[in-house]
């Protein structure tokens, strides 16, 4: 192995040394403890080390790192307490997870590092949100992501890839090529010559290293990152190695070639490098074991620290808490928030009546004036304005840097959303049509939605989701899917039926510090109006509204539902019916649900989504646990059909909760 210390001092050298030895005496230390019981689990990157060492030693330690499970150099490059680190292995509450995330799956904004989640794709597309932020901000800096061989299989992979060159992002992508995802070998995992071929699919740049060598790691690393920002572009970047260990330590090695281990000890980057530093007379042997005995006696104090903490006392008011981040922290004193309830005329609003689509457009543009780090991205949302002309002018008002039309990405963008949020910056991402929205599912349910609980991390982003049947366009323009997301802790589920809670509930979700999937309904686009305020206003999130008081039966619904049961109620002036509008469904309202059945006693819930595994049905245990008292019949639902939503306009509508209304009523009054 040769090295090139270039115009690099000795000093730099010796720091360079002490920083790849201690994640080697760290994971020696781990695997004794591994035995020993007091861990449980621990992915060795024993046999890897230049890279992540070489990396972290070559960016700014404000230049956001997304690691992965072997890439323990970059947490002890970024100088996190050891004690603190041990703990996280632990699993005890001082650690950086607070026990909630095993060994590497955690971040720190502190130190600039995401943490990974098993996945291993979704973690580069945080990197081009992060590196676009750079971009908008005309900062000098780059973002860095890790992808093993295994990883570039993931349509993840691509997508990041894609976006990244796409946008013409300042950010770096580096394959940890070790030959083997878990136990499958590169050739039965790609065919190209070299991962790096790849990145000329991608218009990029790409080099192909020997990732045991620390020197040429540091001085690639330290030369790309100096592309990147005066080319404004992407690098790929292979780093060659192999890891000296199973997966995880309970995988073992056996279906390894013994050779390999005696080829890849020779290249052992931590024995070589030490041994370079000799044949240089910048470290004698003596030398070395002092080192050696410091790094180890460190390592000692410091687990000694992480022994003597304090047990887990499991906090269950904590553990709620901790899912969301306080909407308080970001909320202005200027914004207006409004509860309204049957009525909502309010004197202190200067009203007009619009539609339920300028509603949506109103509030996304009044935001867009009110926050500049607001980003708005999608498919066609630029000069086309998005398939429903909701962004249509935006571009020409607000330029393309935060109206951005994106590549058929969705999982990339959600993840370059999140990205953006780590940097201080809020996003509204368009799901073309909420259908849509499985590509991304990933990113939503596990990173989005996760991050805070885990470590903190807030994710500041909206998905607006252009949903429902009733306008003939078949199963994957037509689904009710808000279910998928209500059943996902950390994420906020909002639905507005009327123009007014259309754009007061998309300020309110845009203000909110937390994940927010919007749902607005494509068949009330253009079908609805209603009085909107002119001003910039919130309505609440997690608040339901009274539509109209009875005495007969209540209806508790949503989004288009409200319609039907208003026309029903109308057509029916001699049912008395209550009818209460959600508006959000996670969190639910459980104090205006309660409130509503005590009036009347028997209880209709009524949503277009199917009947199985729809919202309907937690509604209605939760009422049948806690309303008994007042109920006079069984809870009844009334939903779509157990179906997937037909294109045929008879089909679609015999689909359609609002065909068995009536009938649902009827037995219901009649019980």
């Amino acid at each position: 192995m040769q090295f090139d210390k270039k115009n690099l001092s000795d000093t730099e050298l010796l720091k360079f040394y002490k920083a790849l030895l201690l994640p080697r005496m760290i994971e020696e230390k781990m695997l004794v403890l591994l035995r020993q019981g007091k861990i449980s689990k621990w992915f060795s990157g024993i046999g890897q080390e230049a890279i992540s060492v070489g990396v972290t030693q070559a960016l700014q330690q404000d230049e956001w790192i997304m690691p992965l499970h072997r890439n323990l150099g970059v947490f002890t490059g970024r100088n996190m307490p050891l004690s603190k680190l041990f703990m996280q292995w632990q699993g005890n509450k001082d650690g950086y997870s607070k026990g909630r995330e095993r060994s590497f799956h955690f971040g720190s904004k502190q130190h600039h590092i995401c943490g990974m989640i098993s996945h291993l794709g979704p973690q580069l597309a945080i990197a081009d949100g992060v590196a676009l932020a750079h971009k908008l901000k005309n900062e000098d800096k780059v973002s860095l992501a890790f992808s093993g061989d295994g990883g570039t299989s993931e349509g993840d992979f691509h997508e990041a890839l894609n976006t990244a060159a796409v946008w013409d992002l300042p950010v770096i992508f580096v394959i940890e090529n070790n030959g083997y995802g878990l136990s499958t070998p590169v050739n039965e995992q790609y065919r190209c010559f070299s991962l790096v071929d790849k990145a000329k699919g991608y218009g990029m740049e790409g080099i192909r290293i020997d990732g045991n060598n620390l020197l040429e790691v540091y001085d690639t690393i330290k030369g790309v990152r100096d592309y990147c920002i005066s080319n404004q572009k992407p690098y790929l970047i292979e780093c060659m190695t192999f890891r000296m260990r199973g997966h995880e330590e309970a995988s073992g090695v056996k279906y390894v070639p013994p050779e390999l281990f005696d080829l890849w000890a020779k290249k052992d980057p931590v024995k070589n490098f030490e041994q370079f530093l000799i044949d240089e007379n910048i470290l004698a042997a003596e030398t070395i074991e002092t080192i050696k005995n410091e790094t180890r006696l460190h390592i000692e104090n410091e687990l000694e620290i992480a022994y003597n903490a304090k047990p887990m006392v499991v906090d269950t008011e904590e553990e709620l808490k901790d899912v969301y981040a306080s909407s308080m922290v970001s909320r202005e004193s200027s914004v207006k928030q409004y509860t309204y309830g049957v009525s909502s005329h309010d004197s202190r609003l200067t009203t007009h009546d619009k539609r339920f689509v300028d509603g949506i457009k109103e509030g996304l543009y009044q935001s867009m004036q009110k926050h500049s780090n607001l980003i708005l991205m999608g498919q066609d949302i630029a000069e086309y304005g998005g398939a429903f002309k909701i962004t249509e002018g935006f571009v020409h008002e607000f330029g393309k840097e935060r109206v951005r039309n994106t590549p058929l990405c969705e999982s990339a963008i959600v993840g370059a959303a999140l990205g953006l949020s780590l940097e201080g910056y809020k996003s509204m991402m368009e799901m073309q049509f909420a259908d849509f929205v499985t590509v991304g599912f990933n990113q939503i349910i596990n990173n989005l939605a996760k991050i805070h609980y885990r470590w903190g991390q807030n994710a500041d982003v909206v998905i607006r989701m252009p949903t429902g049947g009733g306008v003939g366009a078949g199963p994957f323009h037509s689904q009710s899917n808000e279910a998928w997301f209500v059943h996902t802790p950390g994420l906020k589920v909002v639905y507005p039926s009327t123009p007014m809670d259309a754009k007061g509930l998309l300020i309110a979700a845009i203000n909110d510090p937390n994940p927010v999937l919007y749902f607005e309904h494509k068949a009330l686009y253009r079908s609805v109006s209603g009085n909107v305020p002119e001003e910039y206003y919130e309505v609440e999130i997690g608040k339901a509204r009274t539509v109209q008081h009875g005495d007969d039966i209540t209806i508790i619904t949503y989004g288009a539902g409200v319609h039907w049961a208003m026309d029903y109620a109308g057509k029916h002036p001699g049912i008395s019916i209550e009818i209460l509008d959600l508006r959000t469904l996670l969190p639910l309202d459980y104090d205006a649900i309660e409130e509503a059945v005590a009036a009347t006693g028997k209880v209709l819930i009524l949503h277009e989504d199917s009947l199985t595994g729809g919202i309907g049905g937690e509604i209605a245990a939760w009422v049948a646990e806690n309303c008994f008292q007042y109920l006079d019949a069984p809870v009844m639902r009334c939903a779509s059909l157990d179906t997937p939503i037909p294109f045929n306009l008879e089909l679609e509508k015999n689909f359609m909760a609002y065909s068995r209304l009536g009938e649902c009523v009827d037995k219901l009054l009649n019980y």
